[in-house]
């Protein structure tokens, strides 16, 4: 409770002073186009029987799981406030959806499978304001809302582990980007990488992670 309380205190304060400058509320809307990121996993093969094997050797999983070059379009919506004018803070809370595909050989065959994940997003970004243009920069939580089953199905004849277990509730990350004020409206194109993965699967063979990268582009109306 104590750190809590020392959170909200040092996120009050700044905020309040800035507040002194300017305020406004809006919501806002837009798309996500995201394309997957993998960290390092095992090497796959197959061992006399046929029937998948990994050796852990720190390489990437490059020769029967590969990032595809196609990017998948989410939607996110939800508040923004911004305390200051010139300089500002600017939380939010968004809800998203993003989505991103991977490529694996099955039976000697390339599959396409879509990985999709919903989460509630918490940025908190300091901007710069110049005019109508701003620049804006800053840490963001995201807390795993759901998300589908594309990657468990895919990983499941070469890992023990289990996706379930692996999706982090709460992965953070960072957003950078500009935006343009016209009036009561506001656009604003933003990219967003992550500091820890999305997703882990461990066994006793090795592990996997999985992150995304995203840009996004929303569109603000100021209520106050």
């Amino acid at each position: 409770m104590k750190k809590i309380l020392l959170f909200v205190t040092l996120t009050a304060l700044p905020m309040l002073t800035f507040a002194q400058g300017g305020f406004q509320f809006g919501i806002k809307g837009g798309v996500n186009l995201s394309k997957l990121t993998f960290g390092n996993f095992v090497k796959t093969g197959t061992n006399p029987n046929g029937s998948p094997t990994v050796d852990v050797d720190g390489q990437t999983f490059r020769n029967s799981l590969s990032e595809s070059y196609d990017s998948r379009t989410g939607t996110s919506f939800g508040v923004y406030a911004r305390f200051g004018r010139n300089l500002f803070i600017q939380p939010e809370i968004l809800y998203s959806t993003r989505a991103g595909s991977l490529d694996i050989i099955r039976n000697g065959q390339k599959e396409s499978t879509t990985v999709k994940t919903t989460s509630f997003d918490v940025p908190l970004l300091l901007g710069i304001k110049g005019g109508p243009i701003r620049v804006m920069a800053g840490p963001v939580v995201s807390f795993s809302v759901d998300n589908n089953q594309g990657l468990g199905n895919a990983l499941n004849q070469y890992t023990s582990g289990t996706l379930n277990d692996a999706w982090s509730k709460a992965y953070y990350g960072y957003q950078l980007g500009g935006g343009l004020d016209i009036g009561s409206f506001g656009l604003d194109v933003r990219y967003q990488g992550n500091i820890s993965e999305i997703a882990q699967i461990s066994d006793n063979t090795g592990k996997f992670s999985q992150g995304m990268k995203t840009w996004q582009v929303t569109l603000a109306f100021k209520i106050l």
